[in-house]
């Protein structure tokens, strides 16, 4: 049986009274904690939720731990966000916690984490925004698919191709680890008629280890005392790794003293503490030094050093002009070539040292301001002229070797650092010389007199003629006091002049001093006045030696008169006569 249609308008009332309302027991009061946690839910999808709109925006993110696998970052949401460690130069080894990194958010991960990248990145959603993307050459994220010929497949939104070169892994087996990971990479080639799109991941990792060294530089100042590790080592110096970055640490800034390797003071892996000299963010380069963590040397060097203090110190340097010696690390002396010996001339330092003596010097001087300090090799030896006076006086007879030949003479070295000049007209009496080499030469040893002496000026003069024999010494050998001799009057006292001698010539060469009594004089006074001295001239026939002389006692003495004299004193040191009338 069929039944009827029955129908009823939508805004009938009947349809509104047809249905019967639910009895009141059976209705359920509504519940508080379900509509508290809709409301919490709500707010943490639109705090939490990873926004479409977030995507591409640069945060801030600040480090807060570090694990096996990732170093977590806050960046103002409630969950945290992570990166791997090998985004960071190093491993991230020794990332300090609370360092600021400009992140951007690419997912989030099974976790709940926000995967972040180091970069402003894209989430394409459609061919426009790969356009988009492509035109900026802004990095986008993507998941690798497979491994492919040649390389990855990567999907965008798009498949796209991921040659292996530029994949940023060095062999296959981190090719095979990038399937099913999301990267980070950059659009290369885009066509949309073909849907051929090509990506670089490596400029990406080398921009984000670019943008991770310019965070550490800014992170870097002036002054500040950080942790390294020595990387490698080179001929001028040593890179240090701060951890991610590294900084060169010059030879001369490991030590105040001279350091010529420096494989001298470090090693490969060794970790150590160094002051950050300078930093250059425009070129990137850091100054390292190690030796300005301890105190400076020359600081208190006035202290220490004092001029005519003894003191031994080893070659370091051995220059043209002289010699540098090293008194404690970080302060050198230097000995001038001029400071170096009494005894020769000394041309250059190698003349007498080498690198690695060590030697006992004197200070002569000291300027800490200017990080000098003067030394004296042959000062510590003693002066050899101090006791030249002593030694050899004038008149004193010596021996010595010849050291120099010169035109207007020859050089005699009569003691260790002590040499005498023999001049050329001193050499001989026998003949007139032009050079000393026509008599003498170099090594020879020869006998002289002191003549003169100069100890200020450091000058001897010798003579070689004035020990030959001549007719006083000869005159002094054969006299004694007592005898009675005679001789030629070469010159009486001037009137009035009586305690002048009279010199008197008893033969060739041979003058004595004749002192006159008061008697002598006034007779000899009495001559001068008027007596003729022409009628003395037969006196004169006598010889001088042996010979007697016949002009009366009384008679005063006169220039040219033969007289005969009694010798009071010989001196042979001073070869000196003296004589009185007979």
């Amino acid at each position: 049986m069929k039944m009827p249609d029955e129908t009823f308008p939508a805004s009938s009332p009947a349809a509104e009274v047809s249905a019967p309302a639910p009895p009141a027991e059976a209705a359920e009061p509504p519940d508080p904690s379900a509509a508290s946690f809709a409301e919490q839910l709500s707010e943490f999808e639109q705090t939490h939720s990873h926004r479409s709109e977030d995507h591409g925006t640069q945060l801030q993110g600040v480090v807060v731990s570090v694990d096996a696998e990732f170093v977590y970052l806050d960046i103002g949401y409630k969950t945290e966000g992570i990166l791997p460690r090998d985004a960071f130069a190093n491993h991230a080894e020794d990332l300090p916690t609370g360092s600021t990194f400009a992140v951007s958010v690419t997912g989030r991960n099974p976790e709940g984490y926000y995967e972040l990248s180091l970069l402003r990145v894209a989430q394409p959603t459609d061919w426009a925004s790969l356009e988009e993307a492509f035109a900026q050459k802004t990095p986008v994220a993507g998941v690798v698919t497979g491994v492919v010929k040649g390389g990855l497949s990567v999907d965008l939104g798009a498949r796209a191709f991921l040659p292996a070169s530029r994949s940023g892994t060095r062999d296959a087996a981190e090719m095979e680890k990038l399937v099913g990971q999301q990267i980070t990479c950059r659009i290369t080639k885009l066509d949309t008629v073909e849907e051929d799109v090509v990506v670089d991941r490596r400029s990406v990792l080398e921009d984000e280890a670019l943008a991770l060294q310019q965070s550490r530089i800014s992170a870097l100042h002036q002054g500040a005392i950080v942790q390294g590790t020595v990387r490698s080592l080179a001929s001028y110096g040593a890179f240090v790794d701060l951890g991610g970055i590294d900084g060169l640490l010059h030879v001369s800034d490991m030590a105040w003293s001279r350091v010529s390797s420096a494989e001298d003071v470090l090693s490969v892996g060794q970790t150590i503490q160094v002051k950050i000299l300078s930093v250059d963010p425009d070129t990137r380069r850091i100054s390292l030094g190690l030796k300005q963590l301890q105190p400076e040397p020359w600081d208190s060097a006035a202290e220490r050093y004092q001029a005519g203090q003894r003191i031994t110190g080893m070659v370091t340097r051995l220059m043209d002009f002289g010699a540098f010696v090293e008194l404690e690390p970080g302060i050198e002396g230097l000995i001038h070539v001029s400071e170096m010996s009494w005894v020769k001339k000394v041309r250059k330092p190698s003349d007498l040292l080498k690198v690695g003596d060590t030697v006992e010097t004197i200070i002569l001087a000291v300027n800490a301001a200017e990080k000098r300090i003067s030394l004296g090799l042959k000062q510590a030896l003693g002066d050899p002229w101090s006791d030249v006076p002593q030694r050899f006086p004038v008149g004193a007879a010596i021996q010595g070797q010849v050291t120099r030949l010169m035109k207007f003479g020859a050089f005699v070295q009569l003691a260790e650092g002590v040499e005498g000049l023999l001049h050329v007209s001193e050499i001989t009496a026998e003949r007139r010389i032009h050079h000393p080499q026509d008599v003498l030469r170099v090594g020879e040893t020869v006998k002289a007199q002191v003549v003169g002496l100069d100890v200020e000026k450091r000058q001897i003069r010798l003579s070689v003629k004035q020990l030959a024999p001549t007719g006083l010494s000869e005159y002094l050998e054969e006299h004694k006091p007592g005898d009675t001799v005679s001789g030629r009057v070469v010159s009486v006292p001037r009137p009035g002049q009586t305690a002048e001698p009279a010199i008197v010539e008893l033969g060739e060469g041979v003058l004595a001093r004749c002192l006159l009594t008061a008697n002598a004089a006034q007779a000899e006074e009495t001559v001068r006045s008027g007596v003729d001295l022409s009628q003395l001239t037969s006196m004169l026939s006598a010889r001088w030696k042996g010979g007697m002389a016949s002009t009366a006692k009384t008679e005063p003495l006169a220039p040219g008169q033969i007289r005969n004299f009694q010798i009071l004193k010989l001196d042979r040191d001073s070869q000196s006569i003296e004589l009185k009338l007979a």
